[in-house]
């Protein structure tokens, strides 16, 4: 069905969030008393580019949409995310938000969550069980299949490739490495594909990768499951001599994912190829988006929705939102079928963030 766009704008007053080490430290931002509905949101890190500008629109968008805030920040840790949903619910938030990274430990919260009646919406991530209101996401196993399309293409087929992976222990990790793996296997398969587990960080996703370049040094292709791995990567690959431009023989291309503004920047530059823009603007609104509708009693249904996604059901009792998200390169070609944007173009979140 059709989404309806129409929400209210009645004026709210919101906390204005100024330091993210308020958030690190989980102390919420102060909700107004202006009668606005007031839900709780935690932010799942802060040590990233990308969650930092998920942060920096989640305010604004509560405001948009009548909302009152109350912010924790989980840390990447569940046990801390746990805490911080039991602070919401003494503070008698309507609804809540979060994005666990543990996707299977955080069924027991869910659990006690639907039992109080308080509406949850995931958003990036979607848990293994349990129910929430609705996941906001991108498919992420198209993320892992643009990449492979991509660096297939460019290294015609053969050669090796490292695969920073993000952690498995998230359905996120999994969806990213195990699309790359089946789409090389089915597409490329001259292409052999070294895999390597870094849990989300960039210390590490570095030392492996510096480790696998000089066991292989002929590697020419690196995914990079998110942006944490970006700086450790063009550390490494300039540390090595092969940060070099796309026409030199030596250029290794790397596909990132996230659309952060750096690595539009570093597109440009021709340091990095492509990256998968993820939307952060988007997982804001529609997170809250859907946190209002749930508290209004309004439901959905699979389906084309009335901005650029489609609704789908995972399994019983379970919707998710699956927002746009494109493949962006330096000349918004069309690489093994799937079409990109420009690095430059003006309708990314990362070449709009002021």
């Amino acid at each position: 069905m059709r989404l309806r766009t129409a929400l209210s704008s009645t004026a709210s007053v919101v906390c204005a969030l100024t330091l993210l080490s308020a958030c690190s430290s989980g102390s919420g931002t102060s909700a107004s008393s202006s009668g606005d509905p007031l839900v709780g949101v935690d932010y799942p890190r802060s040590d990233t580019d990308f969650w930092n500008s998920y942060i920096k629109y989640t305010p604004d968008f509560a405001k948009k949409l009548g909302l009152s805030l109350k912010t924790t920040n989980s840390q990447n840790d569940v046990a801390k995310l746990t805490a911080n949903a039991q602070t919401f619910i003494s503070q008698g938030v309507k609804g809540i938000a979060m994005a666990p990274q543990d996707t299977a430990a955080i069924a027991p919260t869910l659990a006690q969550l639907e039992a109080k009646k308080i509406p949850v919406v995931t958003i990036d991530t979607r848990p293994d069980s349990g129910k929430v209101f609705m996941v906001v996401r991108a498919d992420n196993r198209a993320y892992g299949e643009k990449a492979c399309q991509f660096l297939g293409t460019k290294l015609n087929g053969k050669g090796k490739v490292v695969m920073l992976e993000g952690g498995l222990d998230s359905i996120n990790g999994r969806d990213r490495t195990e699309a790359f793996n089946d789409c090389m296997k089915k597409n490329y398969p001259g292409v052999k594909v070294l895999g390597e587990a870094t849990n989300w960080d960039g210390a590490v996703a570095a030392q492996k990768l510096q480790t696998d370049l000089t066991a292989n040094p002929d590697i020419k292709g690196v995914y990079m499951e998110s942006s944490f791995a970006l700086s450790g990567t063009l550390q490494v690959l300039k540390q090595k001599g092969l940060l070099v431009g796309p026409k030199d023989k030596k250029h290794v291309f790397i596909v990132s994912n996230d659309g952060i503004p750096e690595e539009l920047k570093d597109i440009a530059a021709g340091n990095i190829d492509a990256t998968v823009s993820q939307p952060a603007d988007l997982y804001a609104k529609y997170a809250l988006y859907y946190l209002k509708a749930a508290i209004e009693g309004k439901t959905f249904k699979p389906g084309k929705t009335d901005h650029d996604s489609t609704i789908i059901q995972v399994r019983d009792g379970l919707l998710e939102d699956q927002l746009s998200a494109p493949l962006v390169t330096v000349d918004g070609g069309t690489y093994g079928g799937v079409p990109s944007v420009k690095g430059d173009d003006t309708s990314l979140w990362g070449n709009n963030l002021g």
